[in-house]
């Protein structure tokens, strides 16, 4: 058994630097991800921004700490946070065995790095540099602080994309990829279900992830003789107002339903009978919804543009093309018990617990490796 900590300062992703506040936090990439320690028998810990706790006092599996952020005008909490308390609680707290910490661009990474060299290991998601300030801190971070203060560092990367940037500027990055977990749990018998014939959405509705795209391209499945589909708007944001217009406008009223936000309990049986999730993304890393929809044994139509597009791909997961249209949803639907049985036989890789024991055998080879070798460059 091991004493762990998780450093991931940003529990959800806000479009604004007003962050939203949510009621639980359950259900975030992270919490998930911790679960999978505890699973294995392990003492987890997560250290948190304050800005991400929840509204309401809820009831962990394990210690959550939330840590006071500073200096909102240079580090945003959303995609920068800085928490000054960090530096003393690691060196007050020696007693963890391992520490993990979220991003190579970013301060609480370099603290851990640099107090506890020999316990921590970043897990890096980010292929490009931060458009913050035309990239300008981004770049400097990566060359100058990472490159020079951060290279003992052992990093492992969520994607293939991640991999081949920060190999650019770290020596120490795992040849294998850890994409976000989910807990397997609760999708036991959902694998099992008959599909059914409509797709779904799960998205927030903003601009990137050009959800009226997709609309267009499900109504030209629609109209080619599949009157039968639905297509299942899942989620809210600012654009719901506009995509109840175009459906109005496009005649799809019967075709193309929004649904809101639904909860986990609610979301995974209804994702778990549909054909496909579509995807229409032209912004985003890993994104948890096709791991989900993967481990309810769904496939996925989406554009090359999140990261998982790589596996997806590779194991015949669903259809990546950048101007997938109806074809797209004409094939995945003729095929669709080859799809969803790859989705099944992928779906152990996506494991919270299965990923949580990736880290700790990572870490303790390569530990074990530097002590042999007596040096860790």
């Amino acid at each position: 058994m091991s004493r762990i900590l998780i450093i991931n300062p940003i529990l959800y992703t806000s479009e604004t630097n007003r962050i939203p506040k949510v009621k639980s936090i359950k259900d975030t990439m992270i919490y998930t991800f911790c679960l999978g320690f505890l699973n294995l028998g392990h003492q987890v810990t997560l250290l948190a921004a304050k800005d991400y706790q929840p509204e309401q006092e809820e009831t962990y599996e394990f210690p959550l700490i939330f840590m006071e952020t500073t200096g909102h005008k240079i580090f945003q909490p959303r995609c920068l946070p800085y928490m000054p308390e960090l530096r003393g609680f690691l060196r007050k707290h020696r007693e963890y065995d391992l520490i993990i910490t979220s991003e190579v661009f970013g301060t609480w990474s370099y603290t851990a790095s640099r107090i506890c060299p020999e316990k921590t290991i970043i897990w890096h998601e980010l292929a490009k540099h931060n458009n913050i300030m035309r990239q300008i801190p981004s770049k400097i971070w990566y060359h100058i602080v990472a490159g020079s203060m951060m290279r003992r560092t052992p990093v492992i990367p969520r994607s293939e994309a991640a991999a081949a940037f920060i190999s650019r500027f770290l020596p120490h990055v795992a040849d294998f990829c850890v994409d976000h977990g989910v807990n397997l749990q609760k999708f036991p018998e959902m694998v099992q279900v008959k599909k059914r014939n409509y797709f779904v959405v799960v998205s927030q509705f903003i601009e990137r992830k050009k959800i009226d795209r997709t609309m267009m391209r499900f109504r030209e499945f629609w109209e080619n003789g599949h009157r039968d589909y639905r297509l299942y708007l899942i989620g809210q944001g600012e654009l719901e107002s506009a995509y109840r217009d175009f459906i109005a406008w496009h005649h799809l009223e019967d075709a193309v339903i929004l649904c809101g936000q639904m909860t986990h309990e609610q979301l995974l049986p209804f994702l778990a009978e549909s054909k496909a999730m579509l995807i229409s993304t032209v912004k985003d890393n890993n994104m948890v919804s096709i791991v989900e929809s993967i481990a309810a044994g769904t496939p996925v139509v989406t554009t090359s543009v999140p990261y998982n597009a790589a596996y997806i791909r590779k194991d015949g997961l669903g259809i990546v093309a950048d101007d997938w249209g109806a074809d797209a949803l004409e094939k995945i639907c003729a095929e669709n018990d080859k799809y969803v049985r790859n989705c099944i036989n992928y779906r152990e890789k996506l494991s919270n617990t299965y990923l949580a024991n990736q880290f700790v055998e990572y870490a303790r080879q390569y530990w074990k490796s530097c002590l042999e070798s007596d040096t860790i460059d």
